[in-house]
């Protein structure tokens, strides 16, 4: 009987913590935040971008979601580029800076596309035609067709790219943008 009891007891209390720790924290309002009318705007979008960025590029407007950038792409008749990262991968960490430290490719990232970068798989399998290998590019055109002949120089991950492939990327880059002009 009283090792039924136990069972029971541990069962409800293994419940009670499993449901807490997926509760999300609720946020307790601090002295100064009641003390302070508006935060500033600027330090607010400034705040979200460096967070989006992840490191990949701070002047760049990101999107936060998949769906978010498909919906921008197609409404401002954008490409959409997609980085496809680990914050723990060596290659991914190399890929960035040599990305966030380019000026061209910050340029043509800032102004004619739409960026997201993405550290989880993404609903839509057509961003992993070849695996799900990361550091990984791909392109979507405002069509929503994701574009797979605008790939890397390795026949075995064909959308991946190294530190020493920016030229290789910023050269895809401008053919995601000139063939969106000539297509649309």
């Amino acid at each position: 009987m009283q090792s039924n009891l136990f069972v029971c007891c541990l069962l409800l209390l293994c419940a009670a913590l499993g449901e807490a720790a997926t509760r999300k924290p609720k946020k307790q309002p601090t002295p100064d935040a009641s003390s302070k009318a508006d935060p500033e705007p600027t330090e607010a979008s400034a705040t979200q971008a460096k967070t989006l960025s992840r490191g990949w590029g701070d002047s760049i407007q990101w999107a936060q979601t998949y769906e978010e950038a498909l919906a921008k792409a197609r409404d401002l008749r954008k490409p959409l580029m997609v980085i496809h990262h680990l914050e723990d991968c060596p290659f991914s960490q190399a890929l960035k800076k040599a990305f966030a430290t380019d000026d061209l490719a910050q340029k043509l990232a800032r102004e004619d596309f739409v960026m997201l970068n993405v550290v989880h798989p993404v609903p839509d399998e057509n961003q992993s035609p070849d695996g799900h290998y990361v550091p990984r590019v791909m392109f979507v055109d405002p069509s929503m067709t994701v574009r797979t002949d605008l790939a890397g120089r390795y026949s075995n991950r064909l959308y991946a790219y190294e530190a020493g492939d920016i030229p290789e990327l910023i050269t895809n880059m401008k053919k995601a943008r000139i063939l969106l002009k000539t297509e649309l």
